[in-house]
């Protein structure tokens, strides 16, 4: 939506794209291109995933909770639209 691509400000061209007149988040290595994977600062081993536009992110995100049933059902519903794009 506009206020999403105005929220994201410089990050929009980064995180998002156009298919025709609609936007979507960008995907890199089947997840988000917002999500950040790293080792966890502690040493112990273990992976730390985190948004690196949480305060500015769609609303969209804003709505679903992380992980929610509503989360997964909206992934399995439309992966297949991003599938192969880049």
């Amino acid at each position: 939506m506009g206020d999403d691509w105005a929220r994201l400000g410089d990050q929009a061209e980064r995180v998002a794209h156009f298919i025709g007149h609609r936007a979507y988040l960008r995907m890199t290595g089947g997840h988000c291109a917002a999500l950040a994977i790293r080792p966890a600062a502690d040493g112990s081993g273990a992976t730390e995933y985190f948004c690196t536009i949480y305060e500015h992110r769609p609303q969209i995100c804003r709505d679903l909770a992380r992980g929610s049933p509503e989360c997964a059902g909206e992934l399995a519903t439309k992966a297949a639209r991003v599938t192969g794009l880049k």
